[in-house]
């Protein structure tokens, strides 16, 4: 049913509220997105007039995850951005790097701070870094001096298969030469987000372990791709191995996949709500990964559909997934939070 309040018939709709599991008064219109507060904890901009991303820039394109990205190829800005949740409350966002050109990554944060002093967005940015490199420190230590940076991201080399993956491959979580890189985010107070798929999340986890003081956030849900019945029981073994380690969260996003069906709460229900179950609500966020996934889904498909499918959850544990654990892990201000339901 969604959020087609005018399709429900005089008497539901009279019902202007209801009480969730817990007796808190829930507004149903904010269970539909309308007044619910949202930090977007993951999304991106870029200008390619200007910028260069090697991933939408070169030719022919690169071969990724998403297949064909001519769709997106062109610039993506706030005011994009405003118009596509247009009505949705979003009140903050966490910008994470976008694969900007590898040779610069102080460019790319330099830009998204100029963006957020003109356009009011970002929030906070989670940047670029390379940990394995020589100059890691020299990197995170002017990352650093950016007021909105908050952590780093950083795709580690990653086995293509389950079955292939090498212990201390270099550029991998358990290369030793990488692991110098990660542990000084604790010198910076740094988190870092991990995108790898679900068969590295056992690195994942020993990786957490060693560094307790360096937050680890899982993008995308651990990528759950692979939708066969022994795909999604070793996704499920991977994200419960990493969610053992209490300085790990998750990122619920990015979910679409060019094989998959088309977005919808059918398809990746059961995904969302296994996430929630395997790390809890207070270590949940949910993301809208736009401009990517556009590829997939409107913005108002995505983000109304997992506030559908967390019906279910109480007021309070709504309220954390979709903003104030994204306060937390990302050290957000209240303050810097707005009220700006998006360009008409």
């Amino acid at each position: 049913m969604g959020c087609a309040r005018k399709n429900l018939d005089d008497a539901r709709g009279a019902a202007r509220a209801m009480r969730d599991k817990n007796g808190e008064l829930v507004d149903l219109d904010d269970s539909c997105g309308g007044g619910e507060p949202i930090i977007d904890a993951h999304h991106h901009f870029w200008d390619l007039d200007r910028n260069y991303h090697p991933w939408l820039c070169d030719e022919p394109p690169v071969a990724g995850r998403h297949g064909d990205y001519r769709a997106i190829r062109h610039s993506y800005l706030p005011d994009d951005y405003r118009r596509d949740w247009h009505g949705l409350r979003i009140v903050g966002s966490v910008y994470v790097e976008a694969e900007w050109n590898p040779l610069d990554p102080l460019g790319e944060t330099a830009w998204v701070e100029s963006v957020a002093e003109t356009r009011g967005l970002p929030t906070v940015i989670v940047a670029q870094a390379w940990l394995a490199r020589p100059d890691a420190n020299t990197i995170l230590a002017a990352q650093a001096q950016h007021p909105r940076v908050r952590g780093v991201r950083e795709k580690p080399a990653a086995a293509s298969h389950t079955g292939w993956v090498i212990p201390g491959a270099p550029g991998s979580m358990s290369d030793p030469a990488w692991q110098d890189g990660y542990a000084r985010l604790e010198t910076y107070g740094f988190s870092f987000d991990l995108q790898a798929p679900f068969w590295h999340l056992h690195e994942a986890r020993a990786l957490a372990e060693r560094y307790p003081s360096i937050p680890l956030i899982l993008d995308h849900a651990g990528l759950p791709g692979v939708r066969t019945a022994e795909g999604l029981s070793a996704w499920r073994e991977g994200l419960r191995a990493l969610a053992g380690a209490p300085n790990a969260a998750v990122k619920i996003s990015g979910l679409g996949e060019p094989h998959l069906p088309p977005w919808s709460v059918s398809v990746h229900r059961d995904v969302v709500l296994e996430t929630i179950d395997v790390f809890g609500v207070d270590r949940c966020m949910f993301g809208s990964n736009y401009p990517v996934d556009r590829l997939y889904a409107p913005f108002h498909t995505i983000m109304s559909g997992f506030l559908e499918i967390t019906r279910r959850f109480s007021a309070s544990e709504r309220r954390m997934m979709f903003r104030d654990n994204a306060i937390r892990w990302y050290r957000i201000a209240p303050e810097s939070l707005v009220e700006d339901r998006g360009a008409g």
